[in-house]
């Protein structure tokens, strides 16, 4: 009987053994999303197997929105794993662009010197969502939306009082192009940053204290600032960071197309939060991942860019985004309590 025991233990454990790698693989945030590019990029690869979307300039067409999108997202998700929210995003966009072109076309300022006053518009806007969100105590979603209209409302009414119209051209250099719009074939250099966001911000959290911090932050609030966790400074920082998130982006079209606009990026208020928890992050903070959050931004942009190339009506991109976000919430919330059992 003990022998029989004995070889029963021994069984239990070598199939914890042999499951445990799988159910840490399933575990991780970035799990599902992975799964579901895959699937969903060979659905496409299939049903437009007689067009040019698995070619390099279709590829390239999806990449290319991914990375703005991926950017943004990238900095929003990394908020919401500390629990917080950001929705002025498209207004700072947008107000970072024609700000740039104001700068640059209507006063002739050197572009790197606009570029680097936009950026710190962004973190400005950042740093006042941060320390009034903390401050106070609001929810973020109010304060930053209340953020989204003001910085919206300024942007459009100061650029028709200087230029009456909301969207100028303007002039960019040889360096400032090669920095910010550089392509390949139809490859933008957003594509570049994007990898390099993604990289430097899973190297923080994975990595680093402040990466820690941010998990902790999320996750307990009051346990974090137990355990001696700046959590006020940390959220004022991640706020900033969503905001010179979407400040770089607006410098990068307005180069890109030489052309600044200050209603560009409302759409972005609500994508960045979708691919986020598309990607892994949990809506109550604490969980996530910067490869989830970037492969939320793919998953968005191949179905956006796929189905022009099916030849379908885009209405279905709201049907296909609609699904995911439902399931992805539902897949993360199952992981996530999956996780918690098995420790």
């Amino acid at each position: 009987m003990g022998s029989q025991s004995s070889v029963l233990g021994t069984k239990r454990a070598t199939d914890r053994s042999v499951r445990s790698p799988f159910k840490r693989l399933i575990m991780r945030p970035e799990a599902g999303a992975f799964v579901a590019v895959v699937v969903v990029y060979v659905f496409f690869a299939i049903v437009t197997a007689n067009t040019r979307f698995m070619s390099f300039n279709g590829s390239a067409a999806w990449l290319n929105t991914a990375a703005e999108l991926g950017i943004i997202a990238i900095a929003v998700g990394l908020l919401m794993i500390a629990g917080e929210l950001d929705l002025s995003i498209g207004s700072v966009l947008g107000a970072s662009s024609i700000l740039l072109a104001i700068g640059c076309n209507l006063y002739g300022i050197n572009i790197w010197v606009m570029i680097a006053i936009t950026l710190c518009f962004g973190a400005t806007v950042g740093l006042i969502n941060g320390i009034v969100a903390d401050r106070t105590g609001l929810p973020s979603f109010i304060v930053t939306l209340a953020t989204n209209f003001g910085v919206a409302g300024a942007a459009l009414g100061l650029s028709r009082l200087f230029t009456n119209t909301t969207s100028i051209s303007m002039k960019s250099s040889p360096s400032t192009d090669f920095v910010f719009a550089a392509r390949w074939g139809q490859a933008n250099i957003s594509i570049l940053w994007w990898i390099l966001l993604t990289v430097a911000v899973f190297l923080m959290l994975t990595r680093t204290r402040f990466g820690n911090w941010i998990f902790a932050t999320g996750g307990n609030l009051n346990a974090a600032r137990g355990a001696g966790v700046p959590t006020s400074r940390v959220k004022i920082i991640l706020f900033m960071g969503s905001a010179l998130s979407a400040s770089l982006v607006g410098v990068i079209q307005t180069i890109e197309f030489h052309s600044g606009n200050a209603a560009n990026g409302q759409g972005y208020v609500f994508q960045a939060p979708i691919v986020a928890v598309i990607g892994g992050v949990l809506l109550t903070g604490g969980y996530g991942s910067a490869i989830g959050i970037t492969l939320g931004a793919a998953l968005y942009s191949i179905i956006s860019v796929g189905i022009f190339y099916t030849g379908w009506s885009t209405d279905w991109v709201q049907f296909f985004l609609g699904v995911l976000l439902l399931s992805a919430v539902l897949a993360n919330s199952y992981f996530r309590k999956l996780a918690l059992t098995s420790r």
